[in-house]
């Protein structure tokens, strides 16, 4: 009876001495066809900023399918919206000098952003925004014969004029073009970002904000604008770099490929702007030839400031 009794105290010891699972822990969800962040939020009773700021996720930024979100408790969520908890894993540590924000939190919205309207077509959207339909096409990965369809995420040319069906109702659901970058479920943490970009030429430390800015080093993230991946690329852009810069053909759906094809094109900005990183930055999210052309816009200059007090944070 004796050893009974000890065998239960020490249970009872035991079982304290655990720390006990938090009372509140995020579920996971797995997107499913025709879902978007917001019906995601909506689902749970929560804001889609709220779903936002706890994946690391632009809010309006597209879900792809198949990718994996964590649905916050309300006090996992209320942390995350006051940048106290919540980022995914890879996050520089607090405490420094310079509070940089988390991405959800401080990121301006992709420039050029657009949701194919009914009505929209490729031509008339080219013309309205001053550029060659077929340059359009190559940027976002289209095919420019085949039909624009309804939802379909665009990247319009920074600062053009906004299509004359903006102002209608967006489409709930989103289409994102089939062309490389593919987003997949993978991360990559700061140490991986830093050093495949020390092996591509470009700052490590640099890339590693760009790379948190954009997308909180998540493979998952398409933006609203039809970036994709860790470095936020864009398909014209990774074709442009597998064309012009890599020494071996880069994989679509690698997460390490996406941040070596960011890191190559941040090396050639780099070289572009005379080593200039604020430049280099700026020109990474607004493009050089708008940068050169119209300077830079106020989302620019905060996209700079957030990236540059995040190097600080990443050793730069």
């Amino acid at each position: 009876m004796r050893a009974l009794r000890v065998s239960l105290v020490a249970a009872v010891l035991a079982m304290l001495a655990t720390p006990a699972a938090p009372a509140h822990a995020h579920i996971l969800h797995t997107v499913t066809a025709g879902e978007t962040l917001w019906s995601i939020a909506a689902a749970s009773n929560l804001t889609t900023r709220t779903v936002a700021a706890y994946n690391g996720l632009g809010e309006d930024a597209a879900v792809v399918l198949g990718a994996t979100i964590k649905i916050p408790s309300v006090a996992e969520g209320q942390a995350a919206l006051g940048g106290a908890g919540g980022a995914p894993a890879g996050a520089p540590a607090s405490g420094s000098a310079v509070a940089a924000p988390a991405p959800a939190a401080g990121a301006p919205a992709a420039l050029g952003a657009y949701v194919v309207r009914p009505g929209d077509t490729l031509s008339a959207l080219a013309t309205q925004t001053g550029v060659p339909a077929a340059q359009m096409a190559y940027v976002n990965g289209l095919d420019p014969a085949a039909p624009l369809l309804i939802g379909t995420v665009l990247k319009l040319p920074s600062g053009a004029p906004a299509p004359a069906r903006a102002a209608l109702p967006a489409p709930a659901a989103r289409v994102i073009p089939q062309a490389g970058p593919r987003p997949t479920t993978a991360r990559v943490d700061a140490a991986q970002v830093k050093a495949l970009a020390a092996e591509h030429g470009a700052p490590g430390s640099l890339a590693a904000a760009i790379a948190w800015q954009e997308s909180g080093f998540n493979n998952a993230v398409v933006s609203a604008a039809n970036a994709r991946g860790v470095m936020q690329i864009m398909p014209g852009t990774w074709d442009w770099v597998n064309r012009n810069l890599a020494a071996a053909p880069l994989d679509p759906g690698s997460a390490a490929d996406n941040v070596r094809a960011g890191s190559l094109y941040l090396a050639s900005l780099l070289r572009e702007t005379g080593g200039d990183a604020r430049m280099a930055a700026a020109a990474y999210y607004q493009g050089l030839a708008s940068v050169r052309s119209r300077g830079l816009f106020e989302d620019t200059q905060r996209y700079v400031d957030n990236v540059l007090a995040l190097q600080g944070r990443f050793g730069g």
